[in-house]
């Protein structure tokens, strides 16, 4: 099975909802019989994510920069944990640990993630299927925008075909799956 990295929030003020997709992304990364790779985290959706994967079974890998270690919100009870010096190297290794990525609703921090693993696809340094769930349309003004970028040439076509765009759990791993399996 593969190691799939989830992006998503790390806010511990969001409503129960999101915290549910994540715990719920968590028990399905684990029925499926996947591995979690995480930002190491024990709080918002990071936390739910690895709590419901590791409810399930799952092996779970977090991995977290030292002075998100330092501030005592690391996820302890993770299979494996990796303390990086930095926020680079933490996506670095993220990138270099996973076999694909789902990217759920986030902030800032999310979508840093979400663009770094799609930057690097796009100069073809790695080939990991990227999936974007999207639920109840989250994310339907960036898709919009992006594709208006590409009518100006901004952005390339054929760099919006390597993100999967998903409502739903299962269809998100459903992509990821079928990927991997080329």
């Amino acid at each position: 099975m593969a190691a799939v990295c989830v992006f998503c929030a790390s806010s511990k003020s969001l409503a129960p909802r999101w915290l549910d997709l994540a715990r719920d992304t968590g028990r399905e990364l684990a029925r499926r019989g996947h591995t979690l790779v995480s930002g190491g985290g024990c709080v918002g959706m990071m936390g739910a994510v690895a709590d419901g994967a590791r409810a399930g079974g799952a092996h779970t890998l977090g991995v977290i920069p030292q002075a998100l270690m330092d501030l005592e919100v690391a996820d302890t009870a993770a299979d494996e944990l990796i303390v990086t010096g930095d926020m680079g190297a933490r996506k670095n290794l993220m990138i270099e640990r996973s076999d694909a990525f789902v990217t759920l609703p986030g902030g800032l921090g999310t979508l840093d993630e979400l663009f770094e693993v799609w930057t690097t696809a796009t100069l073809g340094l790695h080939r990991k299927p990227i999936v974007l769930l999207d639920p109840d349309g989250f994310y339907a003004g960036l898709v919009s925008w992006l594709a208006g970028l590409a009518d100006t040439e901004f952005v390339r076509r054929a760099a919006l075909a390597q993100i999967t765009v998903a409502d739903s759990i299962p269809a998100a791993l459903d992509a990821v799956e079928a990927a991997i399996a080329g």
